[in-house]
């Protein structure tokens, strides 16, 4: 299949477009909080530009174009790396090694690369841009309608909730505005929000855009635009994978209930549009590729039915770096270099487990699941080579691939990111419904109905000539507990979702969900201002223990160094810290600023 690149697909001779594209990819010096935001700082922007409907969709595309820029690529795939999945590579050193070693120790220095939001914040601001001055465009182009105007609003409100999504989850305190920042002599003094108060306005946003967001039903089976843009079905995702994190941050089973039924919704739709005779199965009744089709259709080809939103990318030299070659060779892999980040032991193909990996085993696959072989490379060291997302070959045989036939997703550095696709969804729904279970009742119809949800992801994936592993709701499954469906899904996320950028996250929510005490109604500073005593809340030992299980004899110190709620986060960029007098740092790490407090 033709790779389509979607965001290239804008119409860019009209007037002042290149020049605003330009203004935007421009660095400037700012003192202010979020001094390192790229501001359009040229008249032109007001003067001359929105005044067509070509206009606003430039700058839609743009809002857009900036998720697939090396520097957000990057973060996603490190800040999700803090998990058991990956570890350093062996080959590398320099400053991204240093970088990474320091987040892998947990001794990040506020100077870090990776602690960095500045890119995203830049997409937050394109998309603040669209919202403040599109609806004037309707005024000077008729051309340009209440509809349009509508379905434009949907997809700046949807992108930039996605933004603030991610700096919750990897930064906790967050500076949030709503505001367009045109030029560097604007007032950009902002104090961080706390996580409800920004996952609040997301949710609010959200809810009012998946009501005027394009269906994907409007687009064919085989458009990129049914999975580029934040349509419905990504919307909704996004919305239950909100709910799902407050839940577990706060325990509501009320959010817990609008992530079931936000999932509903997707899976739904994905029924609705499923396109019969195609690649895919029904798993009892969810269209998903077989096991032999899967890799290829989710991973080479890209953009497969049931994927629900990619980050549609030209040249994604970051994916390249960290799971490929750090030397962004295109070229099959040579003995000399190697990505940055390597697949951790418990993915050894030689150690697969000859049944489904049970809850509490250190081992993912079994032997007769297909993700196996499409996840890593077979060898004989501790940690292993990344295939999925790097190699462009099938996997439809239970074979070990070697890893000298590693190569490049068809050789164009093209590899989309995926961010929700159905199995995700539905295993996001499988989680929430765990949570809305009765502990002291066994036989909960809840747990039924979450094993049902783990089974059809693990049972697609699944050698067909080989069915001896698939999972029945019989006397073993039936008597799980609640604490053990818990694990069990996540153990099932992680074989389908690992080093897609999953991990951490499940990782967290499962540590938040057993703990108590957290406020998150308020900011770390706001807690210590109210208590100089102030101590953030102990983690999850058993979370830790599962975080740190790929560290070997470094997980001990691992797990003492990250006591608490506030080490799970990373620190605020120092730059802005020295900038602006209304960040605080967060408080597990050492800076100069005079709110300094460690632990």
């Amino acid at each position: 299949m033709e790779k389509t690149y979607i965001y290239n697909k804008v119409k860019v001779g009209s007037r002042a477009f290149r020049v605003i594209i330009t203004s935007l990819l421009l660095t400037t010096s700012l003192t202010s909080c979020l001094d390192t935001i790229i501001l359009p700082d040229d008249k032109t922007v007001d003067e001359d530009f929105w005044q067509t409907k070509e206009d606003v969709s430039s700058m839609v595309n743009a809002a857009y174009q900036g998720m697939v820029g090396e520097d957000v690529i990057e973060q996603l795939l490190v800040w999700a790396s803090r998990s058991d999945e990956l570890v350093l590579g062996t080959e590398s050193s320099g400053a991204y090694t240093d970088a990474l070693e320091e987040m892998a120790a947990v001794n990040m220095q506020v100077t870090n690369r990776y602690a960095k939001w500045s890119s995203l914040y830049s997409v937050i601001n394109r998309c603040n841009i669209v919202l403040e001055r599109a609806e004037a465009v309707m005024s000077v182009d008729p051309s340009y309608t209440q509809g349009d105007y509508m379905v434009d609003r949907a997809h700046m409100l949807a992108l930039r909730s996605l933004c603030y999504f991610y700096l919750v989850r990897n930064f906790r305190d967050v500076p949030y505005t709503g505001t367009a920042y045109m030029n560097s002599s604007q007032e950009m003094q902002l104090p961080q929000s706390s996580p409800a108060y920004v996952l609040e306005q997301c949710i609010q946003d959200l809810e009012w855009a998946v009501q005027y967001a394009v269906s994907p039903r409007s687009y064919g089976t085989g458009e990129w635009r049914r999975v580029g843009w934040l349509t419905q079905d990504g919307i909704r995702a996004l919305l239950a994978d909100i709910y799902l994190w407050r839940a577990s941050v706060t325990h509501s089973q009320s959010d817990y209930q609008r992530c079931v039924e936000y999932c509903d919704q997707v899976i739904a739709s994905k029924q609705a549009q499923h396109v019969k005779g195609r690649n895919e199965v029904e798993e009892k009744l969810y269209p998903l590729a077989s096991a032999e089709d899967a890799y290829t259709a989710l991973f080479v080809d890209q953009n497969a039915e049931e994927s629900i939103f990619e980050l549609q990318s030209r040249a994604n030299n970051a994916l390249c770096r960290y799971y490929y070659k750090w030397s962004a060779s295109t070229s099959f892999r040579s003995s000399s270099t190697e990505g940055y980040l390597r697949a951790a032991a418990i993915f050894d193909p030689g150690k697969a487990a000859s049944n489904v990996a049970a809850v509490g085993t250190s081992q993912v696959f079994s032997t007769n699941d297909l993700r196996l072989y499409g996840a890593v490379f077979a060898g004989s060291d501790e940690s292993f080579h990344v295939r999925k997302m790097i190699s462009n070959q099938s996997v439809t045989a239970k074979t070990a691939q070697s890893r000298d036939n590693q190569m490049w997703t068809t050789l164009g550095l093209n590899q989309n990111l995926i961010i929700y696709r159905l199995t995700d969804v539905m295993l996001m729904r499988a989680e929430a419904l765990v949570q809305l279970a009765n502990p002291s009742d066994e036989s909960d119809t809840y747990l039924q109905q979450a094993f049902t949800m783990v089974q059809a992801v693990n049972s697609r994936a699944l050698y067909r000539d080989n069915q001896a592993d698939s999972m029945q709701w019989t006397k073993t499954y039936r008597a799980y507990t609640k604490d053990q469906m818990e694990l069990l899904v996540m153990q099932e996320r992680l074989r389908e979702l690992c080093f897609e950028g999953k991990r951490w996250y499940d990782l967290l929510r499962y540590n938040y969900r057993h703990v108590e005490g957290v406020d998150y109604n308020r900011t770390f500073a706001e807690q210590m201002d109210a208590n100089e005593n102030f101590q953030p809340v102990a983690n999850y030992a058993d979370m830790l223990s599962l975080m740190t299980r790929s560290r070997g004899t470094d997980g001990p110190a691992i797990q003492a160094k990250m006591r608490n709620e506030a080490y799970l986060y990373l620190p605020v960029p120092n730059s802005d810290i020295i900038v602006c007098p209304l960040l605080r740092q967060n408080p597990a790490y050492k800076s100069s600023n005079q709110y300094e407090k460690t632990y």
